[in-house]
């Protein structure tokens, strides 16, 4: 059986992507700062009592992450997803507080989780590191405002596309991925795909990633690779 972890999984995307690894026959373990509020996230495992488990994770804080590494001790990981972001402080300004706190949730800590976790990785069959990214992150494409949100991710990019590099020899991929404009809290009404089908994209990607496609900046959709 395929174990599955997500950050961020109580709304959203993370959420999307949990209800369709649970239906899928996966052993999914979901993360969120707030496991007794997370209503969607309890329906879940009560559906699929002996499959998913919620565990409390708060990405920003360290010893959080620490206390997920403990909790989890030797397990198999299969599937990494580093799910859990913020739409960025301080939208359209530079102001530090809000700049550095985006860049510790979005940037730094999909790096710490994936350091906590690596053995659990190695542990897993499919080893498979996942970053859900944004084409907002993309240097060659990027247009004005949301500049700390560009910025955290441009450097999970990069912080990732090294790993593909470093961790290869541990025989883990990694995806770096765009999830697209999906209609959630964080991407607003106007997206144009729905939450549930920017999951089964970011599902098939996953499930099709090789050696080759470790470390590139790939879209939900097949065969559609973004520029740095």
């Amino acid at each position: 059986m395929t174990t599955v972890l997500i950050t961020g999984a109580n709304r959203g995307l993370g959420l999307a992507l949990a209800q369709q690894y649970a239906a899928d026959g996966a052993e999914v373990i979901v993360c969120c700062r707030e496991p007794a509020r997370a209503d969607a996230l309890k329906e879940l495992a009560a559906s699929f009592s002996d499959r998913v488990r919620i565990m409390p994770l708060d990405v920003a804080d360290e010893s959080s992450i620490a206390s997920l590494k403990r909790m989890l001790a030797d397990k198999p990981i299969d599937i990494l997803i580093n799910n859990a972001g913020i739409n960025g402080l301080s939208v359209n300004e530079i102001e530090a507080e809000g700049w550095m706190t985006t860049m510790r949730v979005n940037a730094l800590a999909p790096m710490l989780i994936a350091q906590a976790l690596r053995d659990n990785l190695r542990r897993g069959s499919e080893k498979k590191l996942v970053a859900i990214a944004s084409i907002l992150g993309s240097t060659s494409s990027a247009g004005g405002g949301k500049y700390a949100y560009r910025a955290s991710k441009a450097a999970l990019n990069n912080g990732m596309r090294a790993l593909s590099r470093d961790w290869a020899s541990d025989g883990i991929l990694v995806g770096i991925l765009n999830p697209g404009w999906a209609r959630t809290k964080m991407g607003g009404d106007d997206g144009f795909i729905s939450p549930e089908e920017s999951a089964r994209g970011l599902i098939s990607r996953i499930a099709e990633l090789t050696p080759a496609t470790s470390g590139v900046f790939q879209d939900y959709r097949p065969g559609v690779t973004i520029r740095w």
